[in-house]
């Protein structure tokens, strides 16, 4: 028995949209959007309303044919509250800080019938924290995590409507489960095959959830005073986020805060019984890879047994080896693609008129804040986490008192997430108990 008859999906951005034709094309079930009223979302209804609730996706690259589609969504609610009728599977496809504000809006009696939760783009600890929130209303549905979403789409015309474009696509992701071995994890198993990816399948969604490039290199990249002056306007010259200095902020100085936060993550999975990763593997056999004249196999596979300046002197060349892509073309006067030209964005006005934080580094935020609480929970220090966080919280603080009586997003407030932190801890913490007495 299937539990993708009857499918929803929570969020209004532009994955929900290649979420749904995916889950039509492959699944062939019954689809749901829901997604909160807001000014934002408004252009989102209207356009589905306009178009009778058909969808679209389209795709840049030829390869990328099996994400392609048209397909009408059966039913549309404006607003978490109006959700009604019975679903067998939820998937998440909502900034991770949301999962908590928005879950609680649905209806007890409608998430009794739930049999699967899907966490499309979750961070540390968010099946833990679904998990949590279940368990105190006594229900047992199975909850799935991804590492992450599995490519970059965006609106076809730039701005929210039911036509969407699919940029790139990833190789490989993980998932892992509240429930092992999974039924529903092979049956997605075999449509991301049809779409092209690998999934791996960990033992736990936990670990699927460490698997996810951004946690390792955002907070370095994003939380320095490189990053944000470019972020909140103190500098007009535009910066790179992956440029060295002073294009952008790779420095010697943020390589380091990159490996010493990764081996605080490390001593994190080491306690909670999570396999460690090899760093540098992660980032050029499942993210970029380099060309072996660049970066040995030798390197790339002993790495986390080498002495630190040695570890250092590799992500080094490993990003300035990506300063171009090194497997385009070379042009007539022997130039590769800019590959590292992408703009540190700066902030902005929302469409609530707010001024707003761009997603990098807003959501990384959420992120590290929660990592730092589990570390915590787990009594280990993690100074480099801590520095990231005072760093940012400062400057987000300061930028909100030099522009005191301007209308600013709830993003300009220091935040503890202590609601989200004490749920995820409490189900570290049953876990571990539980592996003590096996």
């Amino acid at each position: 028995m299937s539990d993708f008859k009857r499918v929803l999906i929570l969020g209004t951005g532009p994955t929900s949209i290649q979420l749904a034709v995916s889950i039509k094309k492959h699944l062939n079930c019954y689809v749901g959007i829901a997604g909160r009223e807001s000014v934002r979302s408004e252009t989102f209804f209207e356009a589905l309303k306009q178009s009778d609730h058909l969808i679209r996706v389209s795709v840049q690259n030829e390869k990328h044919r099996s994400m392609e589609g048209e397909y009408f969504v059966d039913q549309v609610f404006n607003g978490y509250e109006t959700i009604k009728g019975e679903w067998d599977t939820i998937i998440f496809s909502v900034t991770t800080d949301a999962y908590i504000e928005v879950i609680k809006q649905i209806s007890d009696k409608l998430l009794k019938q739930v049999k699967c939760i899907v966490l499309i783009s979750p961070t540390f600890g968010s099946n833990s924290l679904i998990s949590n929130f279940m368990n105190k209303l006594n229900l047992n549905a199975e909850i799935i995590s991804f590492s992450t979403y599995y490519g970059d789409t965006r609106w076809m015309h730039d701005s929210p409507s039911n036509h969407v474009l699919t940029t790139a696509v990833k190789k490989k992701i993980y998932i892992g489960s509240t429930h092992f071995p999974s039924k529903n994890i092979d049956k997605l198993c075999k449509v991301y095959e049809q779409l092209g990816i690998t999934l791996e399948i960990m033992k736990s969604p936990i670990e699927a959830e460490t698997r996810n490039i951004s946690l390792y290199v955002h907070p370095p990249l994003f939380m320095n005073d490189i990053s944000l002056s470019a972020i909140f306007g103190d500098i007009e010259t535009k910066k790179y986020v992956y440029k060295i200095y002073p294009e952008g902020p790779i420095t010697q100085y943020l390589i380091r805060d990159l490996l010493s936060q990764w081996k605080e993550i490390m001593n994190i999975l080491e306690k909670i019984n999570i396999k460690s990763i090899n760093l540098l593997q992660f980032m050029t056999d499942d993210n970029y890879p380099v060309r072996l004249e660049s970066l040995s196999r030798q390197d790339i596979e002993n790495f986390n047994h080498l002495e630190t300046i040695h570890q250092e002197y590799l992500l080094y060349i490993r990003y300035t080896s990506l300063l171009i892509d090194p497997f385009s073309e070379p042009d007539k006067d022997g130039r590769y693609f800019d590959f590292s030209a992408v703009p540190i964005r700066k902030m902005f006005i929302n469409k609530e008129g707010y001024l707003d934080i761009p997603r990098m580094p807003k959501e990384d935020y959420y992120r590290i804040k929660i990592i730092q609480g589990i570390a915590k929970y787990l009594e280990l220090n993690c100074p480099t986490i801590d520095k990231f966080i005072k760093t940012y919280e400062s400057k987000i603080e300061k930028v909100a008192q030099s522009r005191r009586g301007e209308f600013l997003s709830r993003a300009f407030v220091v935040q503890y997430f202590e609601e989200d932190l004490n749920m995820i801890c409490g189900e570290i913490g049953k876990n571990i108990a539980e592996k003590t007495l096996e």
